[in-house]
């Protein structure tokens, strides 16, 4: 399977997992929300799933033309990147938020990984030509 077609399909299954935020806050609150009560008691945490909800779905829509997009690939390593580093560092500052080491930190490092491997000989071009 080429790199383009695995680019696509790694496109929409973290764009999912990226709208899915709200419900796995919901199931393991310690390893993706960074607040105590339900995942709408906090209005912080209900910005960034809007954040991470549309970001997830400009990834599906991204997933029909990868080459077109990698400006919004590329977005999305670099902020998994900074994010995965910052919660990295606030849970080992805060020992009740540990469970996050095992949960949206290493989540967001797989997406920057793989993402970042499926992109990393691609031009900034886009691959459909323009008629």
């Amino acid at each position: 399977m080429p790199n383009s077609k695995i680019l696509s399909y790694s496109l929409i299954v973290f764009g999912l997992a990226f709208c899915l935020i709200y419900p796995l806050s919901m199931v393991w609150p310690s390893g993706w929300a960074w607040h105590e009560g339900t995942p709408a008691s906090s209005d912080y945490f209900m910005m960034i799933v809007g954040v991470y909800v549309t970001l997830g779905v400009f990834m599906i829509l991204a997933s029909r033309d990868p080459g077109a997009n990698l400006s919004l690939i590329r977005f999305v390593i670099w902020s998994s990147i900074v994010h995965a580093l910052v919660m990295a560092w606030e849970a080992t500052r805060n020992p009740m938020m540990a469970g996050h080491l095992y949960g949206d930190v290493p989540a967001l490092l797989l997406i920057a990984v793989v993402l970042g491997y499926l992109t990393m000989n691609r031009s900034a071009t886009p691959t459909r030509m323009a008629a």
